[in-house]
């Protein structure tokens, strides 16, 4: 056993744990959860998009993602229309673009927080070697699932 990447690994695990800890918190604030606001997030960047789509850019099976998506349709935040086939395309409501804003307000504040410990040279740094270990991360568009 290779205790050295154990405790690597166990290291990232923390870190995330602890950012969406904070970040849920916080968001609880402003009326939703850190599922929620990333599930309103993914739609804003793809309206249109499947839920089998939305659910791999919120690292999320297709269940998980469309009962989540049926939460977010009775909450008013999203709607669902018939694309081709059984497709559904998802699109955000106004009341969802309202949600989706203050929650970047709040993930805004909260990440600034969690990575103050680290000076912009550092963060870049660790930028890089996350996508190092996830090269298709570093070609994406837009970052997604925190």
């Amino acid at each position: 056993m290779n205790v050295e990447l154990h405790v690597l690994g166990r290291a990232v695990k923390q870190v995330q744990y602890r950012q969406h800890r904070a970040l849920d918190t916080a968001l609880a604030a402003v009326g939703t959860t850190l599922a929620q606001w990333d599930a309103l997030r993914a739609v804003a960047r793809r309206p249109g998009a499947s839920a089998r789509e939305l659910a791999a850019v919120t690292f999320q099976t297709e269940q998980s993602f469309g009962t989540l998506a049926g939460r977010l349709v009775a909450q008013g935040l999203i709607v669902r229309d018939p694309g081709r086939g059984r497709r559904l395309e998802h699109r955000l409501t106004p009341a969802g673009e309202r949600v989706l804003a203050a929650g970047e307000q709040v993930a805004d504040e909260v990440l600034t927080a969690h990575f103050a410990p680290l000076p912009a040279e550092d963060r870049a740094t660790l930028l890089r070697l996350l996508h190092a270990l996830t090269p298709d991360a570093a070609t994406a568009p837009a970052v997604e699932g925190l």
